[in-house]
């Protein structure tokens, strides 16, 4: 019973803190799109272009949350850097 009880707080402590990063890139992310369309349109900012730019913002703000939260990057790395690796020597011939 124990075992199930430290499982569910560590269960709601990593929803607690996916939905911290859900919600700061969906802020940082609308911010961003603000100062984007103020510098490269001039458009002036309305209640509709802050609509427009939530819309866009949010299923980007999900969508890097899924990726970052579930992608080990740093064995990513590993792998890019064994297959360059492997393949420059391929390129170079043995005993070079």
């Amino acid at each position: 019973m124990r075992h199930s009880v430290n499982m569910r707080a560590g269960t709601e402590k990593k929803i607690e803190v996916i939905f911290e990063f859900l919600v700061f890139g969906i802020i940082i992310g609308i911010a961003e799109d603000i100062i984007a369309v103020t510098v490269v349109s001039g458009e002036p900012i309305t209640w509709r272009v802050i609509g427009i730019i939530v819309v866009i913002a949010i299923p980007f703000a999900v969508l890097g949350e899924i990726i970052a939260d579930n992608i080990d990057f740093i064995s990513v790395f590993k792998k890019v850097k064994a297959f360059f690796h492997k393949s420059q020597e391929d390129n170079l011939g043995p005993g070079v």
